[in-house]
Formats: C-alpha cells, structure tokens, sequence
C-alpha cells in the first residue's frame, strides 16, 4: 500500500534541518552539533534526535517511511 497522505517534512535533509532550528544550546539539554573524537554525536543529542523523530511520526508530521531511513 503506498502512503499518498502529504507530509510537512518530506525529506531527510529538511528532518535533520527541523531538528538543528528547535534545538536551543542555551536550554542545557545537552544536545550540541559538536561530534566527539570518534565522529558520533553525544548520546544526548543522539536521544533527542530519536525522540524528535518519534513525536513528529505520531504528530503526523513525518512518514513512518521516513522515519525509518533518517539518520542524524
């Protein structure tokens, strides 16, 4: 069955540039575009990136589809 119900967010790009905009470094959640030593971004913001992802799914801003292949 294909999805043919219009997303806001439709592509990774514009997910991952949604999620940098409503991320404040000034809040003290831990999430920063700063990438540890290996490469990896901090736990924190590897976790807020998830659960980002997961509300936006549920709020029907993004496809499952989408969700599924995202990658911070």
């Amino acid at each position: 069955m294909v999805d043919t119900k219009a997303y806001p967010i439709t592509t990774q790009q514009a997910l991952r540039a949604a999620f940098w905009e409503s991320a404040d470094p000034m809040n003290g959640d831990g999430i920063t575009r700063r990438k540890l030593s290996n490469g990896d971004y901090t736990t924190d913001t590897r976790c807020a990136f998830v659960d980002f992802v997961d509300m936006l799914v549920r709020d029907g801003q993004i496809s499952e589809a989408l969700a599924q292949r995202v990658t911070l």
